[in-house]
């Protein structure tokens, strides 16, 4: 019995719309993601590199062994290397995709439409005009002073 509730509620967990809403939202973001990437890589890094007097980001790194390699790809295969230019890459990276998905945040609340304000309940009480004590909305007589009231 207990599996069956456990499956019931892991159903109706399941198609709530925050699930569905999450799931693209993660897939979406994963493909967003792969746009930022090559967005820094093809097009920052390379006009950062010329600012710099041609410096390949990719190709920064210190090998850990002390000698000198020609690409970092010679370096990784013969000793440990620190790629810090790819560490670089990255932080500018995170860095543009943080900066678009806040502005993208501001355009969609400014496109949210407000909620409504929840309606106003009818009040259930009143006060009474000559004692002004609060009695039941409903009442013809004053349960406080036994004044007759109107309507």
């Amino acid at each position: 019995m207990a599996f069956k509730d456990t499956m019931q509620e892991f159903k109706q967990f399941a198609v709530k719309g925050n699930v569905v809403d999450m799931a693209v939202g993660v897939i979406i973001g994963g493909a967003f993601g792969k746009i930022v990437t090559s967005f820094v890589n093809d097009l920052v890094m390379p006009v950062i590199g010329k600012i710099t007097g041609g410096t390949d980001f990719t190709q920064m790194f210190i090998p850990l062994d002390g000698n000198t390699y020609a690409t970092l790809e010679d370096a990784k295969a013969a000793t440990a290397t620190i790629a810090y230019g790819a560490f670089i890459t990255q932080v500018l990276d995170f860095i543009i995709m943080a900066f678009v998905i806040f502005f993208a945040l501001k355009v969609l609340m400014k496109l949210k439409k407000p909620e409504a304000p929840a309606p106003e309940e009818a009040p259930t009480t009143k006060e009474c005009p000559f004692c002004k004590m609060e009695i039941p909305i409903e009442a013809t007589r004053c349960g406080h002073c036994t004044s007759q009231l109107e309507g």
